[in-house]
């Protein structure tokens, strides 16, 4: 089963898809790699799945800055490669930032970043899995699916004494 929902938030409308395991995506709009709309199954009221209400709800406590960590089944589709990258992903602390180095440095090998470049670009699950927290090696913002405006309000909403301006290191 593949269904999905779509809700408001201060970054757009986000639509978050689940499989029969768990949460498979969070989308936003224009969103890279974004599949077509009949591939994401049924669209449901957020309150018609257990999965659905709880991503949606946890989601907004993260908008309104009272959550920080999700406790969500996730079930992204993807290589077991990416596995590990998207878990490395969530291992990075609320508020801080790290470069593809250094998650390929976390997988074993620093030599990796580009293909942990190319892992992270495929994140299925924004925010959630928290994507945006890689910057590039001199800290520069560097590839959102979401778009750059939007990594930039995710990172200033984690970490406000950080401002567009500032070097993000």
């Amino acid at each position: 089963m593949r269904a999905h929902t779509i809700f408001d938030s201060p970054i757009g409308l986000l639509t978050a898809v689940e499989n029969d395991a768990g949460l498979a995506a969070v989308y936003m709009a224009e969103h890279k790699r974004r599949p077509a709309s009949d591939a994401l199954g049924e669209c449901l009221d957020v309150s018609s799945s257990a999965v659905l209400t709880a991503a949606a709800e946890q989601l907004g406590e993260y908008f309104a800055g009272s959550r920080q960590v999700f406790s969500l089944p996730l079930a992204p589709v993807g290589s077991a490669f990416a596995h590990r990258v998207w878990k490395a992903l969530t291992s990075i602390p609320y508020g801080e930032l790290r470069t593809y180095a250094d998650l390929a440095e976390m997988l074993g090998d620093r030599s990796m970043a580009q293909a942990v470049g190319s892992a992270n670009a495929r994140n299925p699950i924004s925010i959630i899995v928290p994507c945006h927290r890689v910057v590039g090696a001199d800290g520069s913002l560097v590839g959102y699916a979401g778009a750059l405006a939007r990594k930039q309000f995710l990172l200033e909403r984690e970490n406000p004494t950080r401002t567009h301006t500032e070097a993000l290191f």
